[in-house]
Parts: structure tokens; sequence; C-alpha cells
């Protein structure tokens, strides 16, 4: 059975519906509190090469932190240094839930998505 690691916050209903998703698919869940543990700044840079998404993607932009920031207008002229050491440095700014099973990884909750990356990997 496969293992996927999934950072989450536990209140989030998005996280929720996920982990609810991968357990009915039968892959096996480990899960890691995101605001308190966030990926490393190294982790983070591979997360992000194998997701195939652009680093801007991975800002939760929605959230409290990020707007009180003023991110939006920051983002832009900052470094993909700058940018992967503000999200591995506070997990409220990374949108969540991100799950990797190490080789593939998907960041948030849309069902097609999850269908088309983890759908098929319970049975591998």
């Amino acid at each position: 059975m496969m293992t996927v690691k999934v950072y989450e916050y536990a209140k989030c209903g998005t996280c929720r519906n996920s982990l609810k998703w991968l357990k009915n698919k039968g892959i096996d869940v480990e899960t890691v509190p995101i605001f308190e543990q966030p990926p490393s700044k190294e982790e983070l840079k591979q997360l992000v090469s194998r997701s195939g998404l652009d680093l801007r993607k991975w800002f939760n932009t929605s959230g409290e932190v990020y707007k009180e920031m003023g991110l939006k207008d920051k983002l832009a002229a900052m470094s993909e240094d700058e940018q992967l050491e503000l999200l591995s440095g506070n997990g409220r700014l990374i949108k969540r839930p991100v799950v990797t099973d190490g080789a593939k990884v998907t960041v948030g909750f849309k069902e097609e998505q999850f269908e088309q990356v983890w759908g098929g990997s319970a049975a591998t």
C-alpha cells in the first residue's frame, strides 16, 4: 500500500476533504501540521519542482498572513529564494493541503486533479 505525506491544518475543511478522499481510495496517510512544521526551504524547493507549478501558486492568497504582509503587490519583485524563505518560514502562507509520495506532489484539493494524480495509486 502506498503512503503519502500530507501537510495540512486540522481545522481546514479543504484539508479534511482531501484526507477523507485519500483514505477512501485506500491510500495510507501521514499527516504533518503545516503551521507548526512547514516544509524546509530545501524540501519546498523539491516539492515545487515536482509539482510543476509556478512558485507563486504555492501561496495561500486568501489567507490573513498573505493579506497582512501585502504580498499581492510584493511577490513579483521578490526572487525565488526570497519566496521560498517566506514559505518555509511561515506555514500559514502555504496553500494547503500539500500531498506527496516523494515523487508526485499536489497542492490544494480539487477532486479531478486528485483522481488524475492519486486515483490509480492505491493499487501500486
